[in-house]
């Protein structure tokens, strides 16, 4: 089968499948809803360190979740229903198989952050009022289109953990907990936070602030997430071509 003829496949298991496609139809509303409610709530003060566009995206914890759902779900559904073995069978080429599936899944994940980054921005600033900015400030576009890197890169690296582990379970409680309670539970002001910055998430987010914070520049932590990314594609890879289906 030619790569072409694998990514149309790999599509068609994304949108014929209704949870897959309801975990990713879940993370613009849950991000962009979340987002909303905490600017219509906001009430201005004076806080020098405030940062309306990080603050529009307030509900993108939510969202990762239902990214990370999405990514996983994809993989172990085949591996729950058997349904992996028809598909080596079909494409004997593994590394071709798991790469334009985890082309598919970073492309879903890639427009869908898309859509959720510019629709939060935009009603999030709407929100703020008079404490909101436009969407040429400084950083804000940067922070729009982070967050579909951001999310992006999200789907691709849940799809890796879960071609690691074969488990939906397993996966999911791997990433949950290292992507939404370990900086919460540290913080940010004890010593530990020199490593919890450098998690996936709160690496990843840092594109979306545009005033200066205590861990890494915009770029610098998309870059981090992009390796901790890779690390899990190839740990997937791995186990993809080394273990029987």
């Amino acid at each position: 089968m030619t790569p072409a003829g694998v990514l149309r496949a790999e599509w068609t298991k994304v949108h014929t499948v209704r949870a897959t496609l309801i975990a990713l139809a879940c993370v613009l509303p849950a991000t962009a809803g979340a987002s909303a409610l905490a600017c219509a709530s906001y009430r201005p003060a004076a806080e020098a360190d405030f940062d309306p566009v990080f603050h529009a995206f307030f509900g993108l914890c939510f969202g990762q979740l239902a990214a990370l759902c999405f990514g996983v779900l994809v993989v172990t559904a085949e591996y729950r229903t058997g349904g992996i073995r028809t598909a080596l069978a079909a494409v004997p080429r593994r590394g071709l198989f798991y790469g334009c599936k985890l082309a598919v899944i970073g492309a879903c994940g890639l427009a869908v952050g898309l859509l959720t980054g510019f629709v939060s921005l935009l009603s999030g600033q709407a929100l703020l009022g008079g404490a909101g900015v436009g969407i040429g400030a400084d950083g804000a576009l940067r922070a729009a289109l982070g967050c579909g890197l951001y999310l992006g890169l999200l789907t691709v690296l849940a799809a890796g953990v879960a071609t690691a582990v074969r488990s939906q379970v397993a996966a999911l409680g791997l990433l949950v907990p290292l992507l939404t309670l370990v900086q919460p539970v540290v913080g940010t002001t004890s010593a530990a936070y020199r490593l919890t910055r450098l998690l996936p998430d709160a690496a990843g987010q840092a594109v979306l602030h545009t005033r200066p914070t205590d861990g890494l520049g915009p770029w610098s932590g998309l870059a981090v997430l992009a390796a901790w990314t890779l690390a899990a594609v190839l740990a997937g890879w791995w186990v993809l071509e080394r273990r029987d289906a």
